[in-house]
């Protein structure tokens, strides 16, 4: 039988503006006041800049989100989405300023969303940013009534000469620091859901222990000239990422001496080869510094003055003939 209406065709209006007046009406400095219009603003407070650089990143939770529906747990996810954008940002050293959120979904479940969006709010509240709006899409047609997916977008802003990286003015023989990660984050878990027994139900709840944000010291610790880089560690490993802030010549040498996660070691008891998951995971290490070896101890003051310990995990050596 043909649908005579949009709710028959499986679309529900009414629960949609229902789970929009809730995000609006969210308490918290983190959540705009504007939201609910056809676009969202964000005030620009530039005259502490000189040549202020606004800088975009979009990204998603991938596959983690099948971990929290087969759980039944949705409320880390939201931190995630935006863990993976505004980290992403503060790599180049910019701080966040507003970040927007696309929920698309089979059918409006509020206690689903509304765990999902407490997850972004709080993420945003970490990264000292705003939630200014979004979008929810119902669409039965496209994905169950217990299915969801996200995504994420964040602007923020630098002022051009502290734009990182410095490729130009980075050497053989510079430093690399690491600040740990809370494990797993939001990559390569099309790899370890598939690995991790489905019955050893911890083990796989360790799974959805959020992405951590680095919004906070990275803005610290970039604040000096100490720093000429940096990378967020997500899929590709920690190679595969910091290779992406360094000049050509230029390549990685790490320690692999720092304490690794317990999901890691699970992982690999599981059988997957470690130079498999040097190339797809964090390994424990979740935001890099590429630091000059004449001021590094420099940036370690800095560092103990904010009271952050990052480790020492490396360094830039010369790229080999053979690359």
């Amino acid at each position: 039988m043909k649908p005579k209406s949009y709710n028959e065709a499986g679309v529900n209006i009414k629960a949609g503006d229902e789970f929009a007046e809730y995000i609006a009406g969210i308490n918290s400095p983190a959540v705009s006041r504007g939201i609910g219009g056809f676009a969202s603003q964000v005030p620009l407070n530039l005259g502490d800049y000189t040549e202020p650089i606004l800088l975009t990143s979009t990204d998603g939770v991938g596959t983690k989100l099948l971990v929290a529906r087969e759980l039944g747990d949705w409320s880390t996810v939201g931190i995630d989405l935006v863990a993976m954008c505004v980290n992403d940002l503060a790599a180049c050293g910019a701080q966040p300023l507003q970040f927007l959120d696309y929920i698309a979904c089979g059918a409006i479940d509020a206690t689903v969303l509304k765990s999902v969006i407490a997850g972004v709010v709080e993420g945003c509240r970490q990264a000292g940013c705003v939630l200014g709006g979004g979008e929810t899409a119902e669409m039965p047609d496209m994905y169950g009534s217990d299915e969801i997916d996200l995504a994420g977008f964040v602007v923020g802003v630098v002022e051009r000469s502290r734009q990182l990286p410095r490729p130009d003015e980075m050497r053989a023989g510079d430093l690399l620091y690491g600040l740990p990660s809370s494990g797993i984050h939001s990559n390569g878990l099309s790899l370890a859901r598939k690995v991790i027994p489905v019955e050893n139900r911890a083990l796989r709840k360790s799974l959805l222990v959020p992405t951590r944000i680095y919004v906070s010291e990275a803005m610290q610790l970039c604040a000096g000239d100490e720093v000429t880089g940096a990378a967020h560690i997500t899929g590709g490993g920690l190679h595969g990422n910091i290779r992406r802030v360094i000049p050509g010549h230029l390549d990685v040498e790490l320690s692999w001496d720092w304490p690794l996660p317990d999901i890691f070691t699970h992982i690999r008891s599981e059988g997957v080869e470690l130079s498999e998951m040097h190339a797809v995971f964090n390994m424990g290490i979740g935001f890099v510094f590429v630091v000059s070896a004449a001021s590094a101890e420099a940036f370690e003051v800095r560092a103990k003055n904010a009271g952050i310990e990052p480790l020492r995990i490396g360094q830039l050596g010369t790229q080999s003939a053979d690359g």
